[in-house]
């Protein structure tokens, strides 16, 4: 038996990252999953290594950023499988460009807002209704270590996912009676592909702009997997008494 045996799950942004790794996840626990991705090649290779893996999932391409699409992507997803149990909402990430709020280009507002926020928003928008419909379940949420201490130089990504975090207590709050609980993740340095892009592996290179904090904070670098696990506790009924909660998977980075 899976933790999510006889669920079906949405997850955005699963043709990478940590939504890849937990498309992965789920499905080996039970779930038929969506892979709502943006870009077809990813969203595609993402859906076969579930299939190759023995799971059950289905590519639908999804802007998180467009209400009709992901309307759309919601209503395909309810046409595949007759339902939606769990929402994973974890398209989103920072730029290079984003800086601090006297520097920062306007431009970047948009682009992080628009993806980490809005996304964030207009998904449980359209997927909530059918998790009711269900009878209920979660929304995880992706909100950031970056929210939770002032250390970080991006300030429209910090403010994207301090954000997160006020919109799913408010989420919990509201939906509890609908048997829905809502949780966000807030990981540390997560070494997916496009954190490898913009500062490498610290664990592998020591000129790493990251390689500081990992010595000080030995447990807060790690991979799209072990994210995936807190993701997996918060969707399946392990977690049932656990709502409105950030989860500090930043291995000791914002307690100390």
């Amino acid at each position: 038996m899976g933790d999510l045996d006889g669920k079906v799950a949405f997850i955005t942004g699963a043709g990478s990252g940590i939504a890849r790794a937990a498309a992965r996840l789920f499905a080996l626990q039970g779930a038929r999953v969506i892979i709502a991705e943006l870009k077809p090649e990813l969203g595609r290779a993402s859906e076969a290594s579930v299939r190759e893996a023995g799971g059950d999932a289905a590519f639908v391409e999804t802007d998180v950023t467009k209400e009709d699409n992901v309307k759309r992507a919601v209503q395909q997803a309810v046409a595949r499988y007759g339902k939606i149990n769990v929402l994973y909402n974890c398209a989103g990430g920072s730029i290079a460009q984003d800086e601090p709020v006297t520097d920062v280009d306007m431009s970047v507002w948009q682009h992080t807002m628009s993806l980490d926020l809005l996304g964030t928003f207009l998904c449980c928008r359209h997927a909530i209704p059918e998790i009711i419909k269900a009878g209920g379940g979660t929304i995880v949420n992706m909100s950031s270590g970056a929210a939770l201490r002032g250390s970080y130089k991006g300030h429209v990504y910090t403010a994207a996912k301090g954000a997160i975090i006020s919109f799913t207590q408010a989420l919990a709050g509201r939906y509890a009676r609908d048997n829905i609980r809502a949780n966000a993740i807030c990981p540390g340095l997560t070494v997916t592909e496009r954190v490898i892009r913009m500062f490498g592996d610290p664990r592998k290179s020591p000129d790493s702009p990251m390689a500081p904090a990992l010595r000080s904070h030995p447990f807060s670098v790690g991979d799209p997997e072990d994210i995936a696990n807190v993701a997996l506790f918060l969707a399946s009924d392990k977690s049932r008494m656990i709502t409105g909660a950030s989860i500090h998977a930043d291995g000791g980075g914002s307690a100390y």
